[in-house]
């Protein structure tokens, strides 16, 4: 089974807040960053791409035939989604266990997991 984990940032401190990030001694950032860097490596995990801040977003919709776009965030900053990865597993177990490996679940965000559906 495919998993997606959804990254949501929450209050957890990165190198885009550098107030935030500073706020954490040397060694927590290093491990932040060896911590993200080992889950990448996890069998099963297909890494994917951290997502710029909600502010740079463009939400589209259509009505009456009509394109409509909006800048902006339409979420609270502790619902933002900052990146997501994709976890091939035998069972939802094994994704959480995953999911409590990344950092952002222990400084402050959470972590959604969604199966994938197949075909």
């Amino acid at each position: 089974m495919k998993y997606m984990l959804l990254i949501h940032q929450g209050d957890t401190p990165t190198p885009r807040d550098p107030e935030a990030w500073g706020r954490l001694s040397e060694d927590e950032q290093k491990a932040v960053y060896a911590d993200y860097q080992a889950l990448n490596q996890t069998p099963g995990v297909t890494a994917g791409l951290g997502l710029d801040a909600p502010e740079m977003a463009t939400t589209v919709r259509v009505e009456d035939g009509k394109t409509l776009t909006t800048d902006g965030p339409f979420v609270a900053v502790k619902e933002a989604l900052g990146g997501y990865l994709v976890f091939e597993a035998g069972d939802l177990d094994a994704a959480i266990e995953l999911a409590s490996r990344i950092p952002a679940a222990r400084l402050g965000g959470g972590i959604e997991i969604r199966p994938i559906k197949q075909g």
